[in-house]
């Protein structure tokens, strides 16, 4: 009855595989956590073998939409990393090619047929955007209907069986075992880092910091009495602001040049360490409920500007003449929709939303000098989207034959292709291309999961066929292809890179596009800093190893 059901309303079983997926997908044991696009497949080709099916054209359309969001989003940081993120990037291409190395290796040693081979790859790569890539290259190889269905099953079944197995390990690799290798207390070694990038201390899981890094306070000017408002702020790297000044009870202009009377009472805004020596030479503190009052904005700002990219925050308030860096500061670094910790000594990329703090004539300014303002706004630009959808569906089309082998980059490589250069043209030229962050995370999430349950409920009759025909096999080549990649990368990143530990093992979760390893990283070192490598190596491994998605199809078509 149920089965007649789903085959009847197959929109039943694409929803109930989202349901129950997601629900599954939410439970964590340990730093494990299965995610919802896994629970999604697994519940999917359970549903599937009641012989529920999704019309392809949704399934196509879904990853149309995921795969150029996907690039949408990652497009500025791809562009900002090519180049300038060359230490961190190598292990991207370590992860490329060392994975390619050991698809081929499987295929001729396990026989394997081209889908499942690129379901090996997606899924020890934890990487769900190949399953599609591959899929569409699948289609074009030529075969007859029955087995170019059976080849896209293929993938998806040896995707279900090779991630969670690729999953376990990344996360144990980059959190307990790769720290024993290196000879590190990782939390220690992250606590050094950070004291090194000009932090204070780390934080854990629901911790603030109960003074906080901009404060304001107010005192008598004492001593400094005499002093210039721009040789006061001068005299301590200007990362204070003389905010307000009273004098005989009214307020006069905090002027750059306006000199401090004995009696005068100045508000100072800033960074706390800047301020607390500062107390010194001057006044006692005083409070006063209508004084200490002053309203600073707090605004996103998109950093475009070319000379800045790779340069630290310190650098950059050093960079910034007086008058332009005056009152402006740096509260938070947001790179790939994860935060990055905004010390002095952290590195900024091209494409960084920063969150500017200060006075709303300082914040403006600032935001000129930086880049463009991030306009809060819900509306998304639908011409702007539909014709990166289309220019990605015709560069879909292009493909040719590269030593041999035929390779097509089918809608999936053209949709990211075209989001990465819309996203790019968006980042350069504000105006045009809205499409807001929770907008793209909807069409990331909900285009995938319903793509993952398509062809999951597709897949479903021949999914315990592929698992009793290679048992332990699969599992074991997921394994080796996390470990092998991300030993190697441990190894060049230590001995040649010269990466500090937590970076670099940070940036081996990038690589391997693990979310959970980087979650279980930070769990253990206490701290941020492994999502500075972290999102380097995401950033261009996201993009690089669905295009391999093609390329293994085409390699093990021509090699089984």
């Amino acid at each position: 009855m149920i089965g007649e059901l789903l085959r009847s309303q197959p929109e039943i079983a694409l929803f109930a595989s989202l349901a129950i997926g997601y629900f599954i997908g939410s439970f964590r044991i340990g730093p494990i956590q299965l995610g919802g696009v896994c629970g999604t497949l697994i519940v999917a080709l359970l549903l599937g073998q009641t012989g529920a099916r999704i019309a392809p054209d949704l399934k196509n359309i879904a990853f149309a939409l995921f795969i150029f969001a996907l690039g949408f989003t990652g497009g500025p940081q791809f562009f900002a990393n090519i180049g300038r993120g060359w230490r961190y990037g190598l292990l991207s291409v370590v992860e490329i090619v060392s994975v390619l190395m050991l698809i081929m290796i499987a295929v001729a040693v396990m026989r394997l047929d081209a889908g499942t081979a690129a379901g090996l790859l997606a899924g020890a790569a934890t990487e769900s955007a190949v399953i599609g890539t591959a899929s569409e290259a699948i289609a074009k190889l030529g075969f007859g209907e029955a087995e170019t269905i059976r080849l896209q099953a293929n993938i998806v079944t040896a995707y279900s069986v090779s991630y969670l197995f690729g999953l376990i390990t990344i996360v144990l690799f980059t959190s307990q075992f790769a720290p024993l290798l290196l000879r590190v207390n990782l939390r220690d070694e992250a606590e050094r880092v950070w004291r090194k990038l000009g932090g204070e201390g780390s934080f854990g899981e629901g911790q603030r910091a109960a003074a906080p890094a901009l404060v304001g306070r107010a005192f008598f000017v004492g001593a400094a009495a005499g002093a210039t408002i721009q040789a006061f702020e001068q005299q301590y790297g200007f990362n204070l602001t003389v905010e307000r000044v009273r004098r005989d009870g009214a307020d006069v202009p905090a002027e750059p040049q306006l000199t401090f009377a004995p009696n005068d009472i100045v508000l100072l805004a800033g960074r706390r360490e800047a301020i607390v020596a500062a107390a010194a030479g001057l006044g006692d503190e005083v409070s006063g409920a209508d004084f200490g009052l002053v309203v600073a904005e707090k605004v996103d700002v998109v950093l475009t500007r070319r000379d800045l990219h790779g340069r630290t925050i310190a650098q950059v308030r050093e960079q910034a003449t007086p008058e332009n860096g005056r009152g402006v500061y740096i509260a938070a670094v947001t790179r790939l929709e994860t935060t990055v910790p905004a010390l002095p000594g952290t590195e900024l990329n091209r494409g960084d939303v920063l969150t500017l703090v200060g006075a709303k004539a300082d914040v403006e300014r600032g935001v000129k000098r930086l880049g463009y303002l991030v306009v809060a706004t819900q509306k998304t630009d639908f011409v702007y989207l539909a014709l990166g959808v289309l220019a990605g569906m015709a560069i879909g089309h292009l493909g040719g034959r590269v030593g041999g082998v035929s390779v097509a980059l089918g809608t999936g490589g053209g949709c990211l292709l075209s989001g990465l250069l819309f996203g790019w043209i968006r980042s350069r030229y504000p105006l045009i291309g809205s499409l807001p962050s929770a907008a793209a995370q909807i069409l990331k999430d909900f285009g995938l999961a319903t793509f993952i349950a398509a062809v999951g409920l597709s897949a479903g009759p021949d999914a315990i066929k592929l698992v009793r025909e290679y048992g332990l096999a699969l599992p074991v080549a997921g394994i080796l292809m996390v470990l092998v990649p991300g030993l190697l990368s441990l190894w060049i990143g230590r001995m040649f890179l010269k990466l500090e530990a937590p970076m670099l093992l940070g940036a081996i979760a990038g690589q391997q596009c693990s979310t959970p390893a980087i979650s279980a990283l930070v769990g253990v070192t206490g701290n941020s800093t492994p999502v500075i490598g972290y999102t380097i190596t995401y950033a261009l491994s996201n993009i690089l190893l669905p295009l391999m998605g093609p390329v293994v199809v085409g390699l093990a078509g021509k090699f089984h």
